[in-house]
């Protein structure tokens, strides 16, 4: 595809501009196909190896070099393997809900702590004077009263203390906290200490009390306002008491001894078996982590088991997607999609295996159902799985759920033409999520003491993630030059720019490519095929006749034919000169290369036949064939064929004197046989019965077209 791009230009730059002889011209060109498929052939394939290595490095580099467990079992099953002895003393490790009961009886003694401030007390106390001492009005003789009684309950209150509001505590009356002051540390509750709504009761109460020489509305202004929460919460020393009361918690509860017995060949794993079991891989694991020579075997095990992985996935993807090798691009697009699953789920095993169930994996399988098909979505996911099952803590478990989410995804998205359905199926991945892990709970553990609020947790953010798929699609879409099904319909909206300006400016030409466009719907409905992008490439082959629109014959209307004013060379010029102009414009207008190889290929190599026989009658000597043949290149895949049939067969059929049955029959069987006898279909995969098929629904299509009744035999 890459190459008939380029050669597309290279050769029509070269019939502008020679001057040289048939044969010249012939040779040169020769010459250049030669050269350009041997640079492109090379270029694909040292692309092809450089991104299928660097893939294969970036994975072996992430991905964690632990050795794996390898026995499987699951709880109240029976033991599948031979009895089990200890390889080496292991030590067992308790619980989670044994570890979780003890940090609970350690939870109960322990208590937030709270400092006493000194300083900002002290620096209070000297404002509160101060200010005292600016407000005061009153006689001398009083003041000293005032004043000391201003400082006495100052201290009194603030050598109680009033404590640091703190809402995330939730500290009642009665809690117990640790009160530290001076190096000095007690516990004490909250209720013995004065707080900020406390205190103005207090200070009414004190003052309440005094003689009538006393300013009692001054002093309790001042100290409302200059009393602060000197009990300050300490959220570091609170942390560390935490962790180091923690710290005494121990993780373990016995030993196991080498060459002990631990399970008996069909013994039933019971509660404590499992225990022991999980213990003896979390150590089998950690020691392998210190074995360099093991670590050596691991690297190179792993090299070799994704370099097979990965030749498998091309073979595969070649067999059931042939397509695949046209060009680089759409290999890249699948291994950056893949490593844009794999290396995040590696570093979440190597950091926090129990979220390895948040990591978004149907993103891969619906991507690959947007741009390719659900027969790639579902290889490409599943060896996907494989090589994250490789490291993934229970990977049959894991498996299981991954692949049967993504199935119901690829089933319920599939080749949609709406963005309506992506969030349908965001909402079916969920749903899915939480049904297969209840039933796969239900499948290994016969209970559902594993599915927990934190799982439906981790498959909601899961799904928040998977949402991300409708715009990494857009992203790359442009970046790979690739185009879905959405894009197509939106292209096909007559409404466009582009198809407006064909409709207005050469309204014969759109009224062509409307008809074209049904033709190969139906032709691709019968034969099987991608019946939106040949419509939309149906719609844009012609977009090329704008700029000499009444060169063509549907845009003329009975009018002068400009054809007459010119040689019948440069007539042939004009019309082969609508495929490159057509390629211009459609780039002008972002059309993607998808589309646009619409527009290259619907003339193939073709003559324009009439102008080069009016030629040959008036100068049969001096007429050179390439002057007037269409310079490629020709189908390459069965919409694009169907579009050079469908082409003819409509424009020929418009000039049919009687359109009847049988004139309409010979016509459709005649242009398209001599489309094959010319070889325009040698690199589509058209059978002959696909060839017939789609006579038989032209002729049927063009008979509807132009109200032709079917004779019937008397």
């Amino acid at each position: 595809m890459l190459f008939n791009k380029y050669f597309f230009y290279k050769t029509n730059a070269m019939n502008k501009n020679s001057t040289s002889s048939h044969e010249r011209h012939t040779s040169i060109k020769d010459m250049i196909y030669e050269v350009l498929c041997k640079a492109l052939h090379k270029y694909q394939l040292i692309s092809k190896i450089f991104f299928l290595i660097l893939s294969i490095f970036l994975i072996v580099w992430i991905m964690p070099r632990t050795t794996k467990f390898k026995y499987e079992y699951q709880k109240m099953k029976p033991w599948q393997y031979k009895s089990l002895y200890a390889p080496f003393n292991f030590s067992i490790y308790k619980t989670a809900e044994q570890l979780k009961i003890e940090e609970n009886e350690v939870l109960k003694d322990f208590h937030p702590i709270f400092v006493y401030d000194n300083s900002a007390t002290n620096k209070h106390r000297e404002e509160i004077l101060a200010d005292f001492e600016n407000k005061w009005t009153g006689s001398q003789e009083d003041k000293s009263s005032n004043k000391l009684l201003l400082e006495k309950l100052y201290d009194t209150i603030e050598n109680v203390g009033i404590i640091e509001n703190i809402s995330s505590l939730s500290l009642k009356p009665e809690s117990t906290i640790k009160f530290v002051r001076d190096r000095l540390a007690k516990t004490i509750q909250v209720d013995e200490l004065y707080t900020m709504t406390s205190v103005k009761d207090s200070v009414f109460k004190f003052t309440s009390n005094t003689d009538e020489n006393i300013d009692k509305d001054l002093i309790n202004k001042l100290l409302l306002n200059h009393l602060h929460q000197n009990i300050i919460y300490s959220e570091d020393k609170t942390k560390q008491d935490k962790e180091q009361a923690m710290s005494k918690i121990s993780l373990t509860f016995g030993m196991v001894q080498k060459d002990e017995l631990i399970i008996n060949e069909g013994e039933l794993v019971t509660e404590e078996k499992y225990n022991i079991l999980n213990s003896l891989r979390t150590e089998y694991e950690k020691n392998s982590d210190n074995n360099f020579s093991n670590s050596n075997l691991i690297l190179w095990g792993q090299i070799l088991f994704i370099t097979m992985v990965f030749i498998c996935l091309l073979y595969g993807l070649n067999i059931i997607y042939p397509k695949i090798n046209q060009d680089v691009g759409p290999k890249l697009l699948i291994y950056i999609v893949m490593l844009m699953m794999i290396i995040p789920s590696f570093i979440i095993i190597k950091k926090l295996p129990e979220y390895i169930y948040m990591m978004p994996l149907v993103i891969l399988p619906m991507l690959m159902v947007t741009f390719f098909n659900t027969r790639v979505a579902i290889y490409v996911q599943t060896i996907t799985l494989v090589i994250i099952c490789l490291v993934v803590p229970s990977p049959l478990r894991f498996f299981s759920i991954q692949f049967l989410v993504s199935l119901i995804s690829i089933f319920v998205l599939g080749k949609n033409t709406s963005r309506s359905r992506y969030f349908i199926t965001y909402l079916v991945v969920f749903i899915s999520y939480v049904i297969t892990e209840i039933i796969i709970s239900l499948a290994f553990n016969g209970s559902l003491d594993d599915f927990t609020w934190i799982n439906i947790g981790k498959f909601a953010f899961n799904t928040l993630l998977v949402m991300l798929t409708l715009p990494l699609s857009f992203v790359l879409e442009k970046v790979f030059g690739l185009v879905t099904d959405m894009t197509l319909l939106e292209l096909s909206n007559t409404n466009t720019t582009l198809l407006r300006k064909l409709a207005s400016e050469a309204p014969g030409t759109f009224q062509h490519v409307m008809q074209v466009a049904d033709l190969c719907e139906e032709a691709l409905y019968a034969i099987g095929g991608n019946m939106l992008l040949a419509r939309t490439g149906a719609m844009y082959h012609d977009v090329g006749k704008l700029k000499n629109p009444m060169f063509f014959t549907e845009n003329q209307h009975g009018k002068y034919n400009l054809h007459n004013d010119v040689s019948y060379q440069e007539s042939s010029q004009i019309i082969i000169n609508h495929v490159i102009d057509g390629v211009e414009i459609c780039r002008k207008y972002h059309v993607p290369e998808l589309i646009i190889d619409f527009v290259r290929t619907h003339h193939g190599t073709k003559r324009t036949e009439y102008f080069y026989q009016m030629a040959l009658k008036e100068n049969p000597d001096d007429v050179n064939e390439a002057d007037f043949r269409y310079h490629g290149p020709i189908p390459f895949s069965k919409e694009t064929a169907v579009l050079m049939m469908a082409d003819a067969v409509e424009a020929a059929s418009r000039s049919l004197n009687e359109k009847t049955e049988e004139s309409i029959s010979q016509l459709v069987e005649k242009i398209i046989d001599i489309q094959v006898n010319d070889n325009q279909f040698i690199n589509t995969d058209l059978t002959f019965r696909d060839i017939t098929t789609i006579k038989k629904v032209f002729k049927k299509k063009l008979m509807n077209i132009y109200h032709v009744r079917i004779a019937y035999p008397v």
